[in-house]
């Protein structure tokens, strides 16, 4: 990277450190009264406040948001999201982003975040990886949220950023063997050009850059194996990535 764009990208990520800090000041107060909203409705809430906030904090920044493929998403079912997973800019898309209203599984840790961390555990399951029982707890959360509370369950199945500079890394099982105990259908999601916008290996840094959310026709859960479900999923999330990255 050259030497200037280091330094324009280390003054632009001060920027928009400061225009987060500044709209999440005012959404938080909102987006705390759908706590006391009955769900799903409270979740629909919170969604519609954060694509507001979002997408004016993204055009402050310069990362405008397109997202195409919503044909594909039929409002009268819940799904399985799957997305894949490059940087950290992808945490705050998904949910508002998303046709469909949703919760996302999302580590615990990012909780603990003064503020911030409120709004992330309200539209979110939260889960500690290294616990066996909190994985286990967040696994029957997921189920609620699809077969209670009626919402789409996002999840990431790479688990991590992916960092190799493939299309996507290996999936985890969670995200299948979800559909297929709830008998669900999946809706993959490919998010592009977050890693430019926000490179997962450099610090500090934010460049503006024309974001953009697909989603894939919906994959069914009904007669398949686990691994083939995942294979069907990652294969067509895989090649759309490589025709449009």
């Amino acid at each position: 990277m050259p030497f200037y764009k280091k330094i324009l990208g280390r003054l632009w990520a001060i920027w928009g450190l400061v225009l987060f800090a500044t709209t999440l000041l005012i959404f938080v107060w909102p987006i705390t009264f759908t706590f006391l909203i009955k769900e799903p409705y409270g979740v629909r809430t919170f969604k519609a406040l954060s694509k507001w906030w979002m997408t004016f904090f993204l055009y402050g920044i310069g990362c405008p948001m397109r997202v195409t493929g919503r044909e594909h998403y039929d409002a009268s079912k819940r799904y399985v999201v799957t997305a894949n997973h490059q940087s950290l800019m992808d945490v705050p898309l998904l949910t508002p982003f998303f046709p469909g209203p949703n919760k996302t599984i999302a580590k615990r840790s990012m909780a603990r975040i003064p503020l911030f961390g409120w709004i992330y555990a309200r539209g979110s399951v939260l889960v500690d990886r290294g616990s066996d029982a909190s994985r286990k707890r967040s696994y029957d959360a997921m189920k609620r949220v699809l077969l209670k509370e009626q919402l789409n369950m996002a999840v990431y199945p790479e688990g991590t950023r992916n960092r190799t500079g493939q299309p996507l890394k290996a999936f985890y099982d969670g995200a299948f063997r979800l559909a297929m105990d709830c008998r669900k259908d999946i809706i993959p999601v490919v998010i592009l050009h977050t890693e430019k916008a926000l490179p997962p290996a450099v610090p500090f840094f934010l460049w503006p850059t024309a974001l953009e959310m697909h989603l894939l026709p919906a994959i069914s859960s009904d007669g398949k194996t686990l691994g083939q479900l995942k294979e069907e999923v990652r294969s067509a999330m895989w090649d759309y990535i490589e025709r449009n990255r």
